[in-house]
């Protein structure tokens, strides 16, 4: 497609354009598809860790991640790195109000299809036991344990 007068080609795809309402991208699967867009923070940022585990089920889709944003811990199926997970639809999610979590674990010895043992901790100092399978809370350890007491040999 030529323009009148100058003869340039338009063949273009263009990945964004401003409006008087505001700019408009074209976004990756992945990114728009990100649940709750955390904004950038430069005072301190949320540490996000990643726990995977193979559960080794017969469908070929064994493996599962865990990844926590700020106070939400999401579960999902991992397809691999050449196919992205479907980040709207996750096995199990959880958001936690008064600490956010800080780390977490699968225990690999005893993970099944049917169940596995999630250990999440916390910036409190508490430490949870979660099966997102079965989306069942097992225990949570020092739930009432004071933190500021400082304690000296």
């Amino acid at each position: 497609m030529a323009t009148e007068g100058g003869g340039k080609e338009m063949n273009e795809i263009k990945t964004q354009f401003t409006t008087r309402e505001g700019l408009y991208k074209l976004l990756p699967h992945s990114e728009y598809s990100r649940p709750n867009r955390v904004p950038f923070n430069s005072q301190g940022s949320n540490p996000v860790r990643v726990s995977f585990v193979n559960l080794n089920d017969q469908s070929g889709n064994g493996d599962r991640l865990c990844f926590n944003v700020g106070r939400e811990l999401y579960f999902y199926i991992y397809k691999g790195v050449r196919k992205a997970a479907d980040l709207s639809k996750p096995i199990d999610k959880r958001i936690y109000k008064g600490t956010q979590p800080t780390c977490h674990d699968f225990n690999h010895l005893t993970a099944t299809a049917e169940s596995v043992s999630l250990l999440v901790g916390f910036s409190a100092g508490q430490v949870q036991l979660i099966d997102p399978i079965k989306k069942e809370t097992s225990k949570l350890f020092n739930e009432e344990y004071d933190f500021s007491t400082k304690w000296k040999r």
